[in-house]
């Protein structure tokens, strides 16, 4: 297995935080002045931080985001956070990485959250990451940027040129479909959108990483 990258997506797979964090991310935009919000997220061309600010300013002001309006937006989400009691682990979450990190099996995070959301919801739940294994949407809109980035970001941190195999786990449709874009194995955790990952190609679903773990372990 020190041959195999694992890729986790956060919200949802590794902490229990995408209602809390929809909501968040729409108190975020409004503490921008931005009114005119479309809170169908599940529908949005790249389902990441960055994308939602920009979609959602450009059809409110007709202009493009000013270039520090990201880092306000990324401290009113921490602000809106707050106001939430701390996220919890999916089952199972903080165990895989430890045993990964003690087995010194390489893994990343790749998440459409922004950094300093990213890490609170991973400090909260008391689970390992270093920065540098950790690509965001503050520098990619789309999830298969920074996915590639995350890949990138282990090569160095683990000094490899490259990994026999490279494994995505995600609990989203687009979790799934960026792992097929980037011809990635997958697998995808929790049962609320099982099915729908059964129907677009997932072949590895489990309904939270404690089953996952038997299976690795």
């Amino acid at each position: 297995m020190k041959d195999t990258l694992y890729i986790f997506d956060i919200d949802g797979t590794l902490t229990d935080s995408v209602p809390m964090y929809l909501i968040s991310v729409t108190k975020a935009m409004q503490a921008l002045e931005i009114v005119d919000i479309d809170t169908d997220y599940n529908n949005y061309k790249h389902h990441t931080d960055s994308y939602a600010l920009r979609y959602n300013y450009e059809r409110n002001f007709n202009n493009s985001v000013p270039k520090d309006l990201l880092d306000k937006f990324e401290d009113n989400l921490i602000s809106a956070m707050n106001d939430f009691d701390p996220v919890k682990e999916i089952s199972g979450a903080k165990e895989l990485i430890d045993r990964l990190r003690g087995d010194n099996i390489p893994f990343c995070f790749a998440t459409g959250a922004l950094p300093k959301p990213a890490l609170q919801k991973l400090n909260q739940c008391d689970i390992w990451c270093d920065e540098r294994l950790l690509a965001t949407s503050k520098t990619h809109e789309s999830r298969e940027g920074f996915v590639k980035d995350a890949i990138e970001r282990a090569k160095s941190f683990y000094d490899k040129t490259y990994f026999e195999n490279i494994v995505s786990l995600g609990d989203g449709l687009w979790d799934l479909k960026t792992a097929q874009n980037l011809s990635l194995d997958f697998v995808g955790i929790g049962e609320k959108n099982k099915g729908k990952l059964i129907d677009n190609g997932a072949t590895q679903c489990y309904p939270n990483l404690v089953e996952f773990i038997k299976e690795l372990f």
